[in-house]
């Protein structure tokens, strides 16, 4: 009788994970696949053995199973882009006397033949939704959305969520972040994503702005005003975003007798064009970004101390590529697509051994660095797959010994720094795990990252 129930249960199990129409994966703690039934290897277009073992995201795009055993909330009916199609995902965690020990996911469709009529159909919406709004950014100005910025990582999904929170309010909003993390597709998703999303986005370089046409930019003037003015007077960019969002870029550069004007506009919800006796009424909203530390330059009484208070309501810090490097294998191949679809050359993927150089380097350019050596590759190759002799030239092996400037003991110590960085990461923060992984006791470990400020 125990052995019938016993056989039962194994059909059962059986026809529900392999005799089905669905897709199902599993995942460990780690994120590594631990079953990957036959429905998903035929859709995937991998071979079952060479897959199980290997981490998630290597394996099926866009995946966010690792994320869900880091946070153990379930994600139910998600869409998910794969091999060309929008599927629809359930995430699971598992929990083994409330612990988070794994997770499983399924994607849902009945026969190849529904979902293809299914997938078109949705494509059809999700164009439509995109056609809309293209014509909204036209008309405001804002160009880009939180479904433009790539990736799913824990530090950058815990940012888009502080970004959901706090955009619909008309709080002034601080964007923190090194060059080329993206922080102006930052600040259109916020105007996007609050109740101004229908009003104009204008956008302010302060660094690219000379200093004697600042103010005439901010605020604009009156015809004849001065020496070179337009008859009719122009109209400054607070007038420009009345009722929108004004985002301040690179505002650490601002000079100071500006920033006295600024925040008078901030309090006092009027500016006043130059030649002009007459105050006008605004209402924006201020975004301000900038890579220095405010804080510094207020002690070095270069940036206003009132005009920080005035502008920090809201702090959000964009993290560094280095920091979110499980992003970087998606974010490289979005950005090899748009840019092979831009060009028109057929280029298709990467070799396995630049993805895993791409994971180790810092780059310090963060995302535009990436961009920058995709485009540069897509360029240089000769082939559709882009190998390590098609990266630019300073990320070449041999380059390291060309500059005559690093002795041995540089080449050393920015080979460790590198080396710590990467266990770091892999380890997920946890020093004593990454100095395992690097086969050197705590101690040594702790002395190595101490030395090197990490």
């Amino acid at each position: 009788m125990l052995s019938t129930i016993t056989q039962n249960k194994e059909a059962i199990i059986e026809t529900v994970f392999e005799k089905s129409h669905f897709c199902f994966v599993a995942v460990d703690e780690n994120g590594i696949i631990t079953f990957l039934n036959d429905n998903y290897c035929r859709f995937l277009e991998v071979v079952r053995e060479e897959a199980i073992g290997k981490h998630v995201t290597e394996v099926i795009e866009n995946s966010r199973m690792h994320i869900v055993v880091k946070t153990g909330e379930e994600e139910i009916a998600d869409l998910q882009y794969i091999r060309g199609n929008h599927m629809i995902a359930n995430r699971i965690p598992v929990f083994s006397d409330g612990e988070v020990v794994g997770a499983v996911g399924t994607v849902l469709y009945r026969d190849t033949k529904e979902w293809m009529k299914m997938n078109t159909h949705i494509k059809n919406l999700l164009l439509e939704l995109e056609n809309y709004r293209k014509q909204l950014r036209k008309q405001t100005g804002a160009s880009y959305s939180l479904h433009d910025i790539v990736g799913s990582s824990v530090k950058l999904n815990e940012v888009k969520e502080k970004i959901i929170k706090t955009s619909s309010g008309d709080v002034s909003i601080l964007l923190i972040g090194e060059s080329g993390t993206g922080k102006e597709l930052f600040a259109h998703s916020i105007h996007q994503l609050s109740e101004r999303h229908n009003k104009p986005f204008v956008k302010v370089n302060c660094a690219a702005i000379p200093e004697h046409l600042l103010e005439s930019e901010l605020f604009g003037y009156e015809g004849g005003a001065f020496t070179g003015a337009k008859k009719e007077g122009k109209m400054g960019k607070f007038e420009m975003a009345d009722g929108g969002t004004l985002f301040l870029d690179e505002i650490a550069d601002m000079p100071l007798n500006a920033q006295v004007k600024i925040l008078r506009a901030l309090q006092e919800r009027e500016i006043e064009r130059i030649g002009s006796e007459e105050t006008r009424k605004i209402d924006v909203r201020i975004v301000a970004a900038t890579n220095q530390s405010l804080e510094k330059l207020i002690e070095q009484d270069r940036f206003r101390e009132d005009l920080y208070y005035r502008i920090n309501v809201v702090r959000i810090t964009i993290p560094p590529l280095r920091e979110r490097p499980e992003d970087i294998r998606v974010l490289a191949k979005y950005i090899l697509r748009n840019i092979s679809n831009r060009t028109g050359n057929r280029v298709i993927d990467f070799e396995q051994d630049v993805l895993d150089f791409f994971l180790h380097y810092d780059w310090p350019g963060n995302v535009r660095e990436l961009e920058n050596v995709v485009e540069s590759a897509v360029h240089l190759t000769n082939s559709e797959i882009i190998t390590r002799n098609d990266l630019p030239e300073h990320m070449q092996p041999e380059m390291v010994f060309k500059d005559h400037r690093n002795s041995l003991k540089d080449i050393l110590e920015k080979t460790e720094i590198k080396a710590i960085r990467a266990a770091l990461r892999q380890a997920g923060g946890d020093k004593v795990k990454a100095a395992k992984l690097l086969g050197i006791g705590k101690s040594s470990f702790y002395e190595k990252t101490k030395k090197y400020g990490i």
